[in-house]
């Protein structure tokens, strides 16, 4: 029966992953959602601003260090090590949905494109970015990285093998193609607002200080076999700088 639980809770991590998946496509994009980054305002310039690098600052201290080994060990003395990653999905999300109910929006116009090719292109971008991120994620152990392979392994009694290092797909081109579709994503907008500029903005600085943390781990962890992938791929840019 407690393999049983630990399998639902698992899919309902999951289940929730793919809804504030889908939802933050609508909320950067300013589709098809009740709530999104360009919404009604609500607030002075001054208070949204503050509310909102609040709440992405919180979601950036979740994020990295429920994301740090040290707090893996840690939290594993109390959580059985076949939820810790649906455990890690589901905080997230909690945070993300947060996010998405307490954002304030700003609407001041920063720059916007009228040119329909432009704002096309853009639109291609916008998606090729959310495109690039699920793909990403399926290269290197989809059902893995968001908890679902390890309750799958607990129902049969048996440990997940640790994912492979393994350089599919994006990966030989750059180290963190997730998060190259993200930036792309959350930049490659036709009317860029005030708030949705202070979104992309510090989501992407937390991306490039997340980055140095996961490379550190990664180090860590794969040693030679991760030295010798940094020396050779770069980290964001194609055919840019390797470190």
């Amino acid at each position: 029966m407690g393999r049983i639980l630990t399998l639902v809770y698992g899919a309902v991590a999951y289940a929730f992953f793919l809804g504030t998946f889908l939802y933050a496509i609508g909320f950067i994009g300013n589709l098809l959602v009740p709530k999104s980054v360009d919404g009604p305002s609500s607030a002075g310039t001054g208070t949204a601003i503050a509310i909102n690098i609040a709440l992405m600052a919180l979601f950036a201290v979740q994020h990295s260090v429920m994301a740090r080994p040290a707090f893996k060990r840690w939290w594993t003395q109390f959580i059985p090590k076949s939820v810790e990653r649906s455990t890690f999905v589901l905080s997230t999300n909690v945070v993300l949905v947060l996010l998405y109910w307490q954002w304030q929006p700003i609407n001041t116009i920063v720059w916007s494109v009228e040119n329909a090719v432009g704002v096309w292109v853009l639109w291609g971008l916008f998606a090729l970015g959310w495109l690039i991120v699920l793909l990403s994620t399926f290269m290197i152990g989809h059902f893995h990285l968001f908890g679902l392979t390890q309750v799958y392994e607990n129902l049969k009694g048996k440990e997940p093998p640790p994912p492979d290092f393994k350089q599919p797909g994006f990966y030989r081109f750059v180290r963190h193609p997730i998060m190259v579709g993200f930036i792309i994503a959350f930049w490659a907008i036709p009317t860029m607002t005030v708030g949705h500029l202070l979104f992309a903005a510090v989501t992407t600085a937390y991306i490039l200080i997340a980055l140095q943390l996961e490379e550190r781990d990664l180090l860590a962890a794969l040693g030679n076999s991760y030295a010798d992938y940094r020396a050779r791929v770069p980290m964001l840019l194609p055919f840019g700088k390797k470190r």
